[in-house]
């Protein structure tokens, strides 16, 4: 580790003294300045193979479950099976975090995702055929996941000033955007000349890059410098009852529950691709239906340059909650494809503010000893409200067709949004 970054405080300080300002395109453009502090850039950098890398496994796992069933059904039995260590380690894994050395906690959850992924590699190539075996080691690298993310969320704010955190915000989630266009693209081209198992073993090699990356992350301890110390039910409920007490928190958190579980209608996506736009090719359809959101989440991000002039943060939240409704709404009554999928895009440019906004929150107007704790649940939030909304999707689209319960769910995200800020007028009111 560099001695210059010895200290937990060095990055921020570091970066308290503002660049020259930027001026003609660049005002619009990625704002990359948070890669200036060494510290962050090594995270965000370990990001870029990771990003694409656990797509590769994302994609594996369902492949040869659906190989050795022969079963959509054992697919969806394995997506659950995931979520429950997930939801509970994440809750767990931001108590943690805000009672250990959150380097130290990467150290071990990195390492951990990274045997499983070996772990993963040796079955397959082993040839074992036991999805118990599949659906095990899934449960476990979603526990490790849930360990994982709070800490490393938590950790930005330790490493950029407070008006450089959209700008972090955007530059991470631009790189996981990228990582779902392009890791699941990837997966099909390798898979017809690798092989299979070996997307398991090209995951565990980029998971290396992110352990050597928090290798040389300097010491982030709590920063009342008391020892590390439990974490159980009673930090858990601490930080609950924190986000109950603190309305911009809990509102940032309602408005992504809000869009994502009425507005996200992917478990649609291949009934609409089979049956609206058929005579576009089935295939294609439904290829363009699943990467338009992330695509235009990219587009979005890398004109990011714009948040970082932003100081109402709660209002750009709500905003783009409404936009997002409004294209879905949209998205719901086209009946050509190609409008369909620029409604879709205009959506991931929504979810992209509203992703970089919601954690830009999360971060500043929480104190940094509930900031692990507020990142848990931020990820049991993004990791539940979509399989939720496939659910609440699937058996509206049965009842009403569609067509009717996607553009019912992007008026109810509006009214509801609307509604909240209405009500509740602390996160329309909150500045950084």
């Amino acid at each position: 580790m560099d001695t210059s970054e010895s200290s937990p405080h060095s990055d921020s300080e570091a970066a308290g003294k503002a660049g020259p300002p930027r001026r003609g395109w660049r005002r619009w453009a990625l704002d990359t300045r948070p890669l200036r502090r060494p510290a962050y850039r090594r995270l965000w950098s370990s990001t870029i193979v990771t990003a694409v890398g656990s797509q590769l496994t994302a994609v594996a796992v369902p492949k040869q479950i659906y190989d050795i069933t022969g079963s959509s059904a054992w697919v969806g039995y394995a997506s659950l099976a995931g979520l429950l260590p997930l939801v509970v380690f994440a809750l767990w894994g931001g108590a943690v975090a805000d009672t250990m050395d959150r380097r130290r906690l990467l150290l071990i959850t990195n390492s951990g995702i990274a045997v499983t992924s070996l772990l993963f590699w040796i079955q397959a190539a082993a040839g074992l055929g036991s999805v118990a075996v599949l659906m095990v080691l899934l449960a476990v690298q979603q526990a490790f996941f849930g360990l994982n993310a709070p800490a490393r969320s938590a950790s930005i704010a330790r490493l950029v000033p407070a008006d450089e955190l959209p700008a972090a915000q955007a530059l991470g989630s631009t790189v996981m955007q990228t990582g779902l266009v392009a890791g699941p693209l990837l997966a099909g081209a390798l898979i017809p000349v690798i092989g299979l198992p070996e997307l398991y073993l090209i995951d565990a090699l980029a998971l290396c890059a992110a352990v050597w990356a928090v290798v040389r992350l300097p010491a982030l301890p709590p920063l009342d410098g008391r020892p590390a110390r439990r974490a159980g039910l009673r930090e858990i409920g601490a930080g609950f009852r924190y986000i109950s007490l603190h309305k911009v928190l809990l509102l940032s958190l309602l408005a992504d529950v809000v869009a994502m579980v009425l507005g996200m209608p992917r478990a649609l996506f291949p009934q609409l691709a089979a049956e609206t736009y058929a005579s576009y090719g089935e295939g294609l359809a439904l290829g363009l239906l699943f990467a338009a959101i992330p695509i235009g989440a990219v587009l979005g991000g890398l004109f990011s340059g714009t948040f970082s002039r932003v100081r109402r943060h709660g209002l750009m939240v709500i905003g783009a909650v409404v936009v997002w409704g409004v294209t879905i709404t949209g998205f719901g009554l086209s009946g050509s494809l190609w409008l369909a999928v620029a409604f879709l895009a205009v959506a991931g440019v929504a979810d992209m503010v509203s992703m970089v906004f919601r954690g830009a929150i999360l971060l500043s107007a929480a104190t940094d000893e509930m900031r692990g704790r507020m990142q848990g649940v931020f990820t049991v939030v993004v990791a539940g409200g979509p399989r939720l909304a496939d659910l609440l999707h699937g058996t509206a689209g049965s009842a009403f067709g569609p067509r009717s319960a996607v553009a019912g769910g992007g008026v109810l995200v509006v009214a509801v949004m609307l509604g909240l800020a209405a009500v509740m007028p602390a996160l329309r009111r909150y500045r950084v």
